[in-house]
C-alpha cells in the first residue's frame, strides 16, 4: 500500500473529531437530551406528578444515566489504555468501540413517545457514549506521534474546531428539516422530510441513526489515512505486564506532582463542563420554557463559537502554552454558572425583568456562546497539556489515565445535579454544584507545571 503523507495522516486524525462530535452536540446536549426530558416530564405529569417536580425528576433520571456510563468508563479506561500500549494495535480498539458508538446511537430510534422506556433509552445512549469515549482515548493517544511537540496545541485546537464545525453542520441539517415540535412541524413549519411521522416524533428520533451514519462516513478518511507507525506498536506485551505497568504508574502519580495536580484538576473541570453540556439545554427547556427548536438555535450559536475559539485557542496554546488558556476558560465558565443559577424568567441576581422581557433569552444565548467558546478552548488545551505530561513510551496508558480523570468522578456532576434537583425540587438550583467543581479545579492548577513533567 502506498505511503500516506504526513499531511493526510494529520487530516485523517482530525477527521475523527468531525465524525464523533455530533454525539455530544446532537445527542447529549441539543436534541436527544431535551427530547428525553420532554417525554419523561410529560409522562410523569400524566401520572399525577406536579410540573416543577416532574422536570426535576426528568433531570435526575438523565443525571443518573450519565453517572453510570461515566463510572463504567472510569473503571475500564486506564486498564484498556495500558493493555493497548503493551499489546499494540490501537486501531483494532478504535474499530471495536466504533461499533459501540454506531449501535448505541442507532438504537435511539426506538424511543417513540407512546412506548418510551427510560431504561432502554439510557442503555442505548450509554452504549454509544462509552463507544465515543473509548475511541477518543485511542485516537488522542496517537497525537504525540503525529507532529512535533511544539505543534500539538495547534493540531489539537484545529481538530476540535473541525469537530465543532461538523456539529454546526449536523445541527443545521437536523433542526430545520427533521426535528419537530410537539405539534409535529419543524423549524420551517413543515412536517419532517422523508415522509417521517411528526406525531410519533420520527423526525426527532432520526437523530440517532443520523449520528450513526455521520460517524460511519466521517471515519472513512481516518481509516484510510491514519497508520500506526512501527514504533507505536509493541507486540511483546501481555495483560499481566500491562496491569503491572499501570499499577506502577498509578503508584508514581503522587510523586509526579505536576501530572497528579493536572489530572486531579481535569477530573473536576471536565466533569463540570460535561455537566454544563448535559444539562444546559434541559435548563433552557425547564427554567426558561424554550421549545426544542429554540434550543437548536442556541446549539448552533454554541457550536459556532466553540469551533472559532477552539481554532484560535490552539494558536494561543502554541504561543503561550496550555496553562494560561485553561485558567482563563475556567474563570469564564464559573462566571457563566453563577449567572445561570441566579437567573429566572423573572429576574437576575434579584433584579426584576420587565414583564414579557426577552432579556433572559438574550442573556442565556450569550452564556451559550461563552460555554461553547470556553469549552472548545478548554478541551483542546487539555489534550495538549496531557501530551506534555505523557510518557512517550506509553501514550495510550496516559490518555487512559486522562480519561479516568475525566470519568473517575463522571458520576459526580450529574449525580450532584440529580441529588440537588431531587432535594430542592428546583431545576435551576440543581445546577449549583458546577460552580464548586470548577472552583476546585482552578485552585489545583496552581501546582501544574506549564511544560509538564517531561518539559525543560
Amino acid at each position: 500500500m502506498a505511503e500516506v503523507s504526513q499531511k493526510k495522516r494529520v487530516w485523517g486524525w482530525m477527521m475523527f473529531d468531525w465524525a464523533s462530535q455530533p454525539y455530544n452536540t446532537l445527542l447529549l446536549t441539543f436534541i436527544f437530551g431535551p427530547y428525553f426530558a420532554e417525554i419523561v416530564t410529560t409522562n410523569l405529569m400524566g401520572s399525577g406528578v406536579a410540573e416543577e417536580l416532574a422536570k426535576a425528576k426528568a433531570q435526575a433520571y438523565w443525571g443518573w444515566g450519565l453517572a453510570i456510563s461515566g463510572l463504567i468508563i472510569a473503571i475500564t479506561a486506564p486498564v484498556l489504555g495500558a493493555f493497548a500500549d503493551s499489546s499494540g494495535h490501537r486501531m483494532s480498539w478504535i474499530k471495536l468501540f466504533s461499533v459501540f458508538y454506531i449501535v448505541g446511537a442507532f438504537g435511539l430510534w426506538w424511543t417513540a413517545p407512546d412506548s418510551f422506556s427510560i431504561i432502554w433509552a439510557l442503555v442505548f445512549f450509554g452504549i454509544g457514549f462509552i463507544g465515543m469515549e473509548f475511541t477518543t482515548i485511542f485516537t488522542n493517544s496517537m497525537l504525540p506521534s503525529l507532529v512535533p511537540r511544539e505543534d500539538t496545541g495547534k493540531i489539537s485546537g484545529s481538530g476540535f474546531a473541525l469537530g465543532y464545525w461538523g456539529g454546526v453542520l449536523a445541527l443545521a441539517i437536523m433542526f430545520p428539516l427533521f426535528v419537530e415540535n410537539a405539534n409535529g412541524v419543524t423549524l420551517l413549519g413543515n412536517p419532517p422530510l422523508l415522509g417521517l411521522d411528526g406525531a410519533t416524533r420520527e423526525g426527532t428520533r432520526l437523530v440517532g441513526p443520523f449520528v450513526a451514519m455521520w460517524f460511519i462516513i466521517g471515519m472513512i478518511p481516518f481509516f484510510l489515512w491514519v497508520r500506526e507507525k512501527p514504533a507505536d506498536v509493541q507486540i511483546d506485551g501481555n495483560t499481566r505486564d500491562a496491569l503491572r505497568g499501570l499499577w506502577q504508574t498509578l503508584k508514581s502519580l503522587p510523586k509526579r506532582h505536576s501530572m497528579f495536580a493536572f489530572l486531579t484538576s481535569s477530573l473536576f473541570y471536565r466533569d463540570a463542563l460535561n455537566g454544563l453540556y448535559g444539562f444546559g439545554a434541559l435548563y433552557a427547556k425547564g427554567v426558561l420554557g424554550w421549545e426544542i427548536m429554540m434550543i437548536g438555535v442556541f446549539g448552533v450559536i454554541s457550536a459556532i463559537t466553540a469551533a472559532i475559539f477552539a481554532y484560535f485557542g490552539g494558536r494561543l496554546d502554541k504561543k503561550f502554552g496550555p496553562k494560561p488558556v485553561l485558567i482563563g476558560t475556567i474563570i469564564a465558565l464559573i462566571t457563566v454558572c453563577i449567572i445561570v443559577v441566579s437567573m429566572t424568567r423573572e429576574s437576575l441576581f434579584g433584579f426584576a425583568f420587565a414583564p414579557d422581557s426577552q432579556m433572559p433569552d438574550i442573556i442565556f444565548f450569550i452564556c451559550g456562546g461563552v460555554i461553547g467558546a470556553a469549552g472548545g478552548m478548554l478541551q483542546a488545551s487539555s489534550r495538549t497539556m496531557m501530551v506534555r505530561h505523557a510518557d512517550p513510551e506509553r501514550p495510550t496508558e496516559a490518555f487512559g489515565l486522562y480519561a479516568l480523570s475525566g470519568k473517575a468522578t463522571a458520576f459526580l456532576a450529574p449525580g450532584l445535579i440529580a441529588l440537588v434537583s431531587e432535594i430542592s425540587g428546583n431545576q435551576r438550583i440543581g445546577i449549583t454544584p458546577l460552580i464548586f467543581l470548577f472552583g476546585i479545579s482552578l485552585v489545583l492548577l496552581v501546582w501544574v507545571k506549564p511544560q509538564g513533567d517531561h518539559g525543560a
